[in-house]
């Protein structure tokens, strides 16, 4: 599968955000790396459907997506089981959700509400629901945020192993998460 995006532009009140965006994602990593402010996140939302660009075309993006936002979008009174759980329905197996937090440091998480976690607690646990969704692609938004260099090394080998064949946008500002998965990078400037 392949998401292309061709000559793709976005403003909001007159002010371009995107300009002239065009790419290739198939199969693997791809990361998106821009200065704050240069409409990163604004192309995930473009690719997601929650966002419409003002011109430009995107073939691919009509399919199943997974994905990590800014904002780790958790059920705070669930715990890590609840919250996959809850999001995953019928799709929602116990032993397979049980090894993915395992692989992410969240094994030990017991019952805790999500309430409680720690920044990069959160930020593991929106990875494994993302991660474990019935997906074609996966549209990451700073995944590794917040966490210390184990736990995002860590993560990032796990999304290696889990990402299968489908393509991954990543947005991130680290050159290290685009050089530990290999990622084909893509600068919107």
């Amino acid at each position: 599968m392949e998401i292309q995006v061709n000559h793709l532009y976005k403003s909001y009140g007159g002010v371009p955000v995107l300009r002239d965006v065009t790419f290739t994602a198939g199969p693997g990593v791809t990361c998106v790396m821009a200065p704050s402010g240069a409409g990163k996140t604004t192309l995930l939302h473009i690719l997601l459907g929650m966002e419409s660009g003002d011109s430009g075309t995107i073939t691919g993006r009509e399919c199943r997506w997974a994905a990590v936002f800014q904002e780790d979008r958790l059920l705070e009174h669930l715990d890590a089981a609840g919250n996959l759980r809850f999001v995953l329905g019928r799709e929602y197996d116990a032993a397979r959700a049980a090894a993915l937090l395992t692989e992410l440091g969240l094994g030990d998480a017991g019952g805790k509400p999500a309430r409680e976690y720690s920044g990069g607690m959160r930020r593991r646990l929106a990875l494994a629901r993302a991660l474990l969704a019935e997906s074609d692609a996966l549209a990451l938004d700073e995944p590794f945020a917040g966490l210390d260099g184990e736990s995002r090394q860590k993560a990032r080998d796990c999304l290696r192993r889990h990402a299968g064949e489908r393509p991954v946008l990543l947005v991130t500002h680290d050159g290290e998460d685009a050089a530990g998965l290999e990622a084909k990078i893509v600068c919107l400037v």
